[in-house]
């Protein structure tokens, strides 16, 4: 699995991450294709070669850390796990009140993320 530095120097995986793409629009997308037209989505699957990339908060056990998912309908690999500067996983914490879950990246923590990896 990347870090932060590995990531960072694979330009063509970075131009494909999806920044707006949440767990939840994954999900959706991916597990239970077919129907996403009845939402309304901008997103759309048409086949089994269809693929995301995004970013997703994890926080389950343990301090929470950034997951770049490669989501296809037939599975979700993890391809680059990133720690949360202190302050940021300081403001992610009270923001989500300490709650476990899988969270969308955004706010603070993305406009971070987008400048480390150069793609603001």
């Amino acid at each position: 699995m990347m870090d932060l530095e590995e990531l960072r120097e694979n330009r063509d995986l970075v131009n494909k991450i999806d920044w707006d793409m949440t767990p939840e629009e994954a999900v959706r997308l991916y597990l239970e294709w077919g129907n996403n037209w009845v939402h309304g989505s901008k997103y759309v699957i048409r086949s089994k070669e269809d693929v995301s990339h995004y970013f997703v908060v994890y926080a389950w056990d343990g301090p929470p850390v950034i997951y770049l998912i490669r989501r296809s309908s037939e599975e979700a690999r993890e391809l680059a796990k990133i720690a949360l500067p202190e302050r940021l996983k300081e403001a992610f914490l009270k923001e989500t009140g300490g709650n476990n879950g899988v969270y969308p990246i955004r706010g603070q923590l993305r406009k971070w993320l987008e400048s480390e990896l150069g793609a603001e």
